[in-house]
């Protein structure tokens, strides 16, 4: 099969799984880069051919999760050719290619702080978009495609179409979200577009808000407090909130849309106030059976 035509079968196979047009575009644009530099017919690749590779990225300086990311591509268009193509080959990547990654602890922001931001946002649409990630824990992509029907303010909720890994999914309204979001509704322009959030200024005035747009809106926001604050930490702040109200972690999960419960799991390295509290509360019981409460050995 000539690799043109690989490709553009792979590309059909990708849209009939149906990845999101955001992970097709990534998929084909790291392929060809890969393409472009391989010497050889793509079913003669091998396993050194393929370290050299890596090497040659990391050479680029590229970060390991962007490695990652390449390798995850190929390996994607190799099952195809194997699988689903039938090419009689070895598989060039084994398994170990992949490059460990450092996991660093989710950052949220504390209390203080976010009453000193909150306190700086007077546009309502601003305030409506930071409030949604806060209490509804969506991701800026989620707020920038929301619409105008997934609303329901009756109910107290709204649906998150086509979050991440394309699941929908409910979130509920707290009652300043709902607050901030009917103050929005009351200012918005009027505009043919279904997106909830617009442009209020220049030639895009009237469209839907871009990520790119409602990022800026958060580093204009903590520059004016002096703070590394970012969209993304308003959703980890929501999951260790509802951690610490002893929220149940399946709960967060659902509400989060995280596919495995490992990653919701993380945030409790963060919640150190019920680690604490269910620390106190369980040592305290040990003691009370074993009668060391009596004994003057309860700790300060």
């Amino acid at each position: 099969m000539a690799i043109t035509d690989a490709i553009v079968h792979y590309r059909r196979f990708l849209k009939r799984r149906n990845y999101s047009a955001h992970t097709i575009r990534n998929y084909m644009y790291t392929l060809r880069q890969f393409i472009l530099w391989v010497d050889v017919p793509i079913e003669q690749v091998t396993h050194k051919i393929l370290l050299t590779y890596i090497d040659h990225l990391l050479d680029r300086r590229l970060r390991p999760k962007t490695i990652n990311c390449h390798l995850d591509s190929i390996r994607g268009f190799y099952n195809y050719l194997i699988h689903e193509e039938q090419v009689a080959m070895i598989h060039p990547i084994k398994r170990g290619y992949t490059l460990r990654l450092s996991r660093p602890l989710p950052r949220y922001i504390k209390e203080e702080n976010l009453i000193r931001l909150f306190d700086v946002i007077q546009s309502r649409r601003d305030r409506a978009m930071f409030m949604l990630m806060l209490r509804c824990g969506l991701r800026v992509e989620e707020v920038a495609k929301l619409t105008l029907a997934a609303l329901d303010l009756r109910r107290l909720q709204l649906i998150v179409y086509e979050g991440k890994g394309r699941k929908d999914r409910i979130v509920y309204l707290s009652r300043d979200a709902l607050q901030a979001v009917v103050d929005y509704l009351r200012v918005r322009l009027s505009s043919r577009t279904r997106r909830l959030f617009l442009v209020e200024k220049g030639t895009c005035k009237g469209k839907g808000i871009s990520v790119r747009g409602i990022q800026k809106r958060m580093e204009y926001y903590a520059k004016k407090i002096g703070l590394k604050v970012s969209c993304h930490q308003l959703r980890h702040t929501m999951a260790t909130q509802l951690l610490n109200a002893d929220a149940d972690l399946v709960t967060i999960q659902d509400l989060l849309g995280h596919s495995r419960i490992k990653t919701t799991q993380r945030y409790c390295k963060v919640s150190n106030l019920k680690v604490q509290r269910d620390y106190h509360k369980a040592i305290g019981a040990v003691m009370q059976r074993h009668g060391l409460a009596e004994k003057g050995l309860t700790g300060p």
